[in-house]
């Protein structure tokens, strides 16, 4: 064999790699047990079990695939032949027999293993995969620490059941002494259909309506015991068999209660409460103003969505049709159904409802108004706006009452579009009795007539006629002038829209005009196709625009008249002035008791009691008022101002104050006065109502 030494080093250097790749699956695996406990932890079952049974697994897994026992001094030489030239890529010399080496090789041996006792082989050939799998392995650690302080800590609680809207994670609470443990009987009101649960803490969230059973197990006898709700009302507790005690309350709305001891009372525990709102409706169509034109389909198509915490029991459309006008107008109501049923009592509905219209009897004209209203399981009702759908009245629309009085602009074309629809209506009438030919010809001479008037009505926006477009000019420019630029300007530029045009027009006109262009462009369109059904409802529109321009033009002037008072003749230049006098206006402003003081004396003694702990009398009392202040808002909002009122508590009951006590009772009431501070109040208005304000401001705009 070769020299000890060598292969000594050889078995070393195997040795450090197997250790090397062990510890590189054993990080890995660790990483991925981490990745994965967390993962279902946070998901499925809060328990770091899964982690535990995960790491093995994983760390086998790695192993059989690496197999680092399959490492051999073979691997190591060639290793140190390939990282080290000086061996002279002959270290696997040193690994076979002695006699079986020739002499020109135990030279070469020799010198092999001189070279290789002096060689100081680094660690970092064998660490660097350790040292990835190392930094793998503490960013995971990083990212689960930072994921586990965002998220809610998770409470086992003995039902599958988890209450929306729960508070912060509830704190460890602290018992009195004789209470061993406490199950509380949780019974939803009956209209969720929720089953019963059991929670094992004092302080709870729970719906509004639910019913509470405490069974407090003592580990000592007891005389009596009872619950304080709100420091107002006392509930006693009863006695059972083996030292337990119960009692049951309804909640229906939040507070904070203690347990009473034979006279020695716990810490507070909240009672934080779900309140059930009211069903909430989101009419998706119609529109909440609709107009059915003429020609279109009397048929109103309601489209909406239901939303309720624990269900709905029924929804209804309620509908008013008004017909008639002035001192004539009658009204009937309906009852409308959705298709849907409301059996399974789910707590959201997609529902729809087609309205005929003619089935409630109405006609051009009438009116109708509806709104959607909603009832849930607890029976509160919810109702939407109300919404209004017309029918456009042709009778009305097509009559001349009106237009011949007033500021009437261009009553002619108003009569031509009248015409047109007068005439198609008749068009439509005699087309069983007339040729086909005959038909699309008369048609077609309406399309025209639409046509030459939307032509018209183009004038007054500074569109150019159609004849005028692409004609040719016969008066060139004369070419001798070029000192005249305004006139080679107009020979050579379109200035058809300008101020002469379409200036006169105010914005609103000028889009409302736009809008019946429109229009009549769709109703020639379907005339020219012969298809004047089709083209009625779109020359409807364009004349109710129309009939609503000529209403916006008119002029009204309000009659005015002013009747002085009667001059008493023997006043007059009289002079005198002994019955004027200055008119004075007295009034007693109370200020306004200040509903914060016994607070922000509070926050004075807590400042004072932060240099000196030992409280006087003078400071118990200003303590206590301002405990009783906490004790109101903390029936309403538990959840914020219980753990001040436990410290508090500890303030008042102990000779020296601690300093963190204080602190937490000095940050709840710096808010509290704070938002008290931003809300309305009298205390912020003036004796002279604005008034030197207003004078200071009118007395600077007068001197620029």
């Amino acid at each position: 064999m070769a020299k000890p030494g060598g292969i000594h080093q050889i078995q070393n250097l195997r040795r450090r790699r197997i250790i090397y790749r062990v510890l590189e699956d054993a990080l890995y695996a660790l990483y991925a047990a981490l990745y994965a406990g967390g993962l279902i932890y946070y998901l499925l079952s809060p328990t770091w079990l899964w982690g535990m049974l995960i790491f093995p697994i994983a760390l086998a897994i790695l192993l059989a695939i690496h197999r680092p026992w399959q490492i051999n001094n073979e691997k190591i030489a060639a290793f140190l032949n390939k990282e080290y030239p000086e061996l002279q890529e002959s270290t696997q010399l040193l690994l076979l027999p002695t006699d079986e080496l020739n002499p020109l090789q135990h030279i070469a041996s020799s010198k092999t293993a001189a070279v290789l006792a002096g060689l100081k082989v680094s660690h970092k050939h064998f660490s660097s995969r350790l040292l990835k799998a190392f930094i793998a392995l503490f960013v995971s650690v990083a990212l689960l620490w930072v994921v586990a302080k965002n998220l809610p800590k998770r409470s086992v609680q003995s039902s599958s059941f988890h209450p929306v809207n729960e508070c912060a994670p509830i704190p460890n609470e602290k018992m009195l002494p004789q209470v061993s443990t406490v199950e509380i009987i949780i019974t939803p009101p009956a209209y969720i259909h929720r089953p019963k649960r059991t929670w094992d803490k004092f302080s709870l969230t729970v719906e509004e309506g639910a019913t509470l059973t405490w069974t407090i197990k003592t580990n000592i006898a007891i005389k009596k015991a009872s619950l304080l709700f709100n420091n107002t009302e006392q509930i006693p507790l009863k006695p059972t068999k083996n030292t337990n005690w119960y009692a049951s309350r309804l909640i229906d709305k939040a507070g904070f209660y203690q347990v009473n001891i034979d006279g020695k009372l716990s810490d507070l525990y909240y009672i934080q409460v779900i309140k059930d709102a009211a069903p909430v409706i989101h009419l998706k169509s119609p529109k909440q103003y609709t107009y059915i034109d003429a020609g279109e389909a009397p048929r109103v198509n309601i489209n909406t969505s239901l939303d309720d915490d624990y269900g709905l029991i029924s929804a209804t459309i309620m509908a008013t049709v008004a017909k008639g006008r002035g001192e004539g107008v009658k009204f009937k109501e309906y009852k409308l159904n959705f298709a849907e049923g409301f059996a399974a009592q789910k707590p959201q509905y997609d529902l729809k409802k087609l309205i005929d219209l003619p089935a409630l009897n109405m006609e051009p004209g009438d009116e109708l108004y509806f709104y959607v209203q909603a009832q849930d399981t607890r029976k509160q009702l919810s109702r939407t706006d109300v919404y209004t759908v017309s029918i456009q009245d042709t009778a009305e629309l097509l009559s001349m009452n009106g237009m011949l009085t007033g500021a009437n602009l261009k009553p002619e074309f108003f009569r031509s579009e009248r015409q047109i629809i007068i005439d198609a209506e008749q068009l439509l009438k005699e087309k069983d009795t007339i040729a086909l030919e005959k038909f699309n010809a008369r048609s077609n001479n309406l399309g025209i007539d639409q046509k030459l008037l939307r032509l018209r009505y183009g004038k007054f926006l500074g569109e150019e006629g159609e004849d005028a477009i692409g004609a040719p000019n016969n008066d060139a420019a004369d070419p001798a002038d070029f000192s005249n630029a305004q006139k080679i300007l107009k020979e050579y530029t379109d200035d058809h829209d300008n101020a002469e045009d379409a200036g006169f027009l105010e914005p609103t006109v000028k889009a409302q005009l736009k809008a019946t262009l429109t229009e009549m462009w769709k109703a020639e369109l379907q005339l020219r196709l012969y298809k004047p059904q089709a083209a009625l409802p779109f020359a409807y529109k364009a004349l109710r625009l129309l009939k609503d321009l000529q209403q916006k033009s008119r002029s009204f002037v309000a009659k005015t008249a002013y009747n002085p008072p009667p001059l008493k003749d023997e006043k007059r230049l009289s002079g005198e002035l002994d019955k004027i006098i200055q008119p004075i206006n007295k009034q007693d402003i109370k200020p306004v008791a200040d509903q914060t003081d016994g607070l922000k004396k509070a926050v004075t003694v807590l400042e004072g009691l932060k240099q000196n702990p030992v409280k006087k009398a003078a400071d118990g009392q200003v303590l206590q008022a301002a405990y009783l202040q906490l004790s109101q808002r903390a029936s309403q909002q538990p959840g914020i101002y219980l753990p001040a009122m436990n410290a508090m508590r500890r303030i008042l009951s102990s000779p020296k104050a601690n300093l963190n006590d204080i602190n937490s009772v000095e940050r709840v009431l710096q808010k509290t006065l704070i938002a008290l501070k931003n809300m309305p109040s009298a205390q912020g208005n003036q004796v002279d109502m604005g008034l030197s304000k207003q004078y200071y401001k009118n007395l600077k705009q007068a001197n620029r």
